[in-house]
Parts: structure tokens; sequence; C-alpha cells
């Protein structure tokens, strides 16, 4: 809790009752704000996913220095490990494999996900290994390429062999399980209410970012964290101090991508379908939008802009759209057009006026020192 409220070290007392208010509003949340429609409590649930994209891009940006365009990428081979594994579509279209399991594989989400991470883990290093030397619009370019030809693979994989199902996507993917509890049905809780599935899935997702949270928070204070800080700050320096920069780099990638792969798989379990479409160069810019307007290589910042941006257009399309149509009788300008618009001032401006991003990093060492102007004077 010290990471999201720093001010509070040293005092337990308000440490703990910060930690209980926060837990306190994230499971009364969807109650909260479930009134106002599914759709919220939907959103939630997205903002999680997205914090743990982002989170995962941090480390190869925040924390590496590595810019990384193509990111996505690895939230698609996450998405279509559980799409393959989990649903009807591979015995449907390979008369063997039915043969030999009639009723399909339908494997549980905690046998998928770290098959999926893994799979993405590997794909990261296959990003990694030839972009080891290259920097800034370079690297850029090499890593946009990289997202752009796995979705064309999953785009065009529906012959000779039909894999992917081309542009159609996948579709009867089975929901989450743990144990008894099945995600994608609803639950009467001790016969006073109804749960949704959606409100499930939001309590599932937001337990897996917390636990993300607090893997990259101990990444972060790790010898590995310390070395990917000072390759960001000078490769060549930290080369000479001993770090071993090429294998370092390549965690990086592969760490990165392992949380793409996990929120790839949960993705997949909470839409009950995939298609190439969800996986754009533009998902790409977004979750980097996310990380540079939080507050780059903070994780507290970055958790903060991937919630603000993951629920702003349910925001916009919840307030600009009836406005339009109450002014206007129409809607002039689309909330999607109007949303990316909006995207792009809001970075310029940051870019301008708060380059760290909306909750930079506490710079060290720039604190008054105890007695403030006195003991200054007194030196």
């Amino acid at each position: 809790m010290s990471l999201f409220f720093p001010a509070l070290n040293g005092r337990p007392g308000a440490e703990r009752i910060a930690r209980t208010a926060t837990i306190a509003l994230l499971i009364a949340a969807p109650f909260i704000i479930g009134p106002f429609g599914a759709a919220w409590v939907r959103a939630l649930a997205f903002a999680a996913l997205y914090v743990m994209l982002a989170l995962g891009l941090n480390i190869v940006v925040g924390f590496a220095g590595l810019l990384d365009l193509g990111y996505i990428a690895f939230y698609a081979v996450g998405a279509y490990t559980y799409a393959l594994l989990a649903s009807p579509h591979l015995t449907e279209n390979f008369p063997g494999l039915a043969h030999a399991i009639p009723h399909g594989l339908h494997l549980a989400i905690w046998l998928v996900i770290p098959l999926g991470a893994g799979l993405a883990a590997l794909f990261g290093i296959l990003l990694g290994t030839p972009v080891l030397k290259l920097r800034g619009d370079y690297l850029a370019i090499v890593t946009l390429g990289f997202g752009e030809i796995i979705r064309i693979f999953l785009n065009n994989l529906n012959q000779p062999l039909n894999l992917t199902n081309g542009p159609q996507g996948i579709t009867m993917i089975d929901s989450a399980s743990l144990g008894p509890i099945y995600f994608g049905k609803p639950y009467d809780v001790f016969g006073l209410f109804r749960m949704p599935p959606v409100y499930m899935y939001y309590y599932l997702l937001v337990a897996i970012a917390i636990v993300a949270i607090g893997v990259v928070a101990r990444l972060q204070d790790s010898r590995i964290g310390r070395a990917w800080m000072a390759i960001r700050e000078d490769d060549i320096a930290a080369k000479a101090m001993g770090i071993n920069v090429r294998n370092i780099k390549l965690l990086a990638f592969a760490l990165g991508a392992t949380f793409g792969g996990v929120a790839g798989a949960l993705f997949s379990a909470f839409q009950g379908f995939v298609s190439p479409e969800s996986f754009s160069l533009m998902e790409s810019i977004i979750v980097l939008s996310m990380v540079v307007l939080g507050g780059i290589g903070h994780i507290p910042g970055v958790v903060f802009g991937a919630v603000l941006l993951s629920l702003f257009p349910e925001l916009l399309r919840h307030t600009v759209v009836p406005v339009q149509q109450q002014l206007f009788g129409r809607v002039l300008i689309d909330a999607e057009v109007l949303r990316m618009l909006l995207y792009g001032i809001a970075m310029v401006a940051v870019m301008l006026y708060r380059p760290k991003g909306l909750w930079p990093a506490p710079q060290h060492g720039l604190a008054t020192p105890p007695g403030g102007q006195k003991a200054r004077a007194m030196t």
C-alpha cells in the first residue's frame, strides 16, 4: 500500500486505514456503479485487464527503456491460445483430433494461462533477439512490424488449415471456472441478491491485477529491476559495470510479454470470442498511451493511466452521444472519433507540460531536509 500512498510511510495506522478503504472500494465498486448500467461494470473489468497490459509494457518501456509498438501481439498470442484450447474450433476443423477427443479439449483456464504466458514469453524473446542493438525510431519500426505480422497471420491462418478461422474469429470459448465456481453464469449470494457474470469476472480480473502489481513491484526493487534501470539510463555504462545487457534486455521482453499473454487468456475467457481486429496497432498505441500518460516507469502512475484511459470511452458514450442527440437531434461527432481526438490532445499536453506523466515517480534526493529553510541556511 505504501507503493500508492508514499506519504503514509512510517504511519502504520494511516496506511492500514488507506489499505482497508481501498479494498472496501474495490469490493463495493460493482454495486455502486452497477445501477447505472452493466456496461460500467464491464468497463471496470476491462480496466483491470488494461492494468495488466500496461504493467507488462511498463517493464519494457518504463524499466528497460525499450520502445515497443507491437506489444499487443503478445496479448493476441495469449488470447488465441486459450481460444483454441477451450473451444470446439480445433475438433470441428481437424477430424483426427475430433476422433481422438470427441468432446473437444475444453481445458481449464488455469492450465492454459501458464501455456499462453510461456508462448508469449517465447515470442517476446523472438522479437527481442534481432532488435538488441536497435534504438529509438528503428526499434519502434521493427516492433511495430512484428505486431502487424502477428495480426496478419491471425487474419490469414484459415487456409489451407483452418487454425484461427481468419477474420471471422473463434466463438463458443469456455468461460473461466474456479473449482465449482463458473464465471459464465450468475450466482445467488445468500439468497439476498443475484451476482451477474460480469460482476464475477470483475472480481477475478481485479484479484489477478493486484497480484500483477505486487509482482511488478518486487521486480522493480530486485537486482533485475535495477539492472533494467541502469540499461535505460546508459547501456554502455551498465555493460561496463558487469551487467549482461543482452540477457537483461531479453528478459525484459520476455517478462513484459508474459503479462500480455496472461491478460490475453483472461480476455478470451471474458469475451467468449476473439478475432484479429481486437489486436490492431491502435491497441498497442492505447496501451503505450496509458503508460506515458500515467507516469512512465512509475507503477501507481501506470495503474492510474490504465484505469483513466480505459474508462474514458465509456464516459464519452454515456455523455457526448446523448447530449448531441438532445441538442441537434442526431450524432454529429461519433464518440470513437472524439475519443481519439482527445487522446491526441491529451498526449500533446502531457508532453509539453507534464513530460513525466500525470503521476510521475518521486525524485529521490530532492526532499526538503528536516528543519526546512533553517537547516539549509545553517549549511
